[in-house]
């Protein structure tokens, strides 16, 4: 199967804002958020990326801009990629909602968090993992097994895929740390994930692309290689 990375936007103007802005419109890039996009392009300058998809959210649209305008692409978007609906709690002050009995579900037991005229934590995980899966083997089927694609969504939303991916349950999930314009890397196979990347913030990424199968090399496997890495 493909190799996904998972790229959280780059930093916005909530970020450290102390407002839990969820879906509120109007969130964009921050400067620094700004740089972190244009630095993408170099990061990624020697992974030949296949396709792109998007939350439709603003900050993740104007995080993968300068990518796509650098391979000539055009991003899908997708609407399951989007923020966690926060509903009620969406525009208000964290420090207002450290005081909410929610919080420490969302905290200590977040797969039975349901936030209040939203959304579960858990669906967001179904939700979220289905589409990555989805277009995983859509890239797979049109670019081939050594496809590399990016998927553009947000902290939460891909902690949760990544739990899924590493075989964790999602009241463990508040464990994995996702920073802005960090990337994370999960390549498929047909029996089970392989988490290659964890919220990595470095420069060239051209380490994570599959390598060429040489003659007489055995296909990719879902086998792990003891003491190395998959069979991939």
């Amino acid at each position: 199967m493909a190799t996904v990375i998972l790229l959280r936007h780059a930093r916005s103007t909530a970020n450290g804002s102390g407002v839990l802005a969820g879906r509120q419109p109007g969130v964009r890039l921050a400067g620094r958020g700004e740089e972190q996009a244009a630095a993408l392009v170099g990061r990624l300058a020697g992974v030949p990326v296949d396709a792109v998809v998007t939350s439709p959210l603003e900050r993740c649209r104007q995080t993968v801009a300068p990518l796509l305008a650098d391979r000539g692409l055009t991003a899908g978007v997708e609407p399951e990629l989007a923020e966690v609906e926060y509903g009620d709690w969406t525009g208000r002050a964290l420090k207002e909602l450290l005081a909410e009995p929610l919080w420490q579900v969302v905290q200590q037991h977040p797969s039975a968090a349901v936030f209040p005229g939203g959304e579960g934590l858990a669906a967001v995980q179904a939700r979220a993992v289905a589409a990555i899966r989805a277009h995983d083997a859509r890239v797979t089927a049109e670019f081939g097994p050594r496809a590399v694609w990016v998927a553009c969504s947000h902290g939460d939303v891909i902690k949760a895929v990544l739990a899924d991916a590493l075989g964790v349950h999602l009241d463990g999930f508040q464990r994995i740390v996702v920073d802005p314009a960090s990337v994370s890397v999960v390549q498929y196979t047909e029996t089970r994930p392989f988490v290659l990347r964890v919220n990595d913030n470095g420069g060239d990424l051209s380490g994570l692309v599959p390598p060429a199968p040489h003659d007489g090399q055995a296909p990719p496997s879902s086998d792990a290689v003891v003491g190395g890495t998959t069979g991939a």
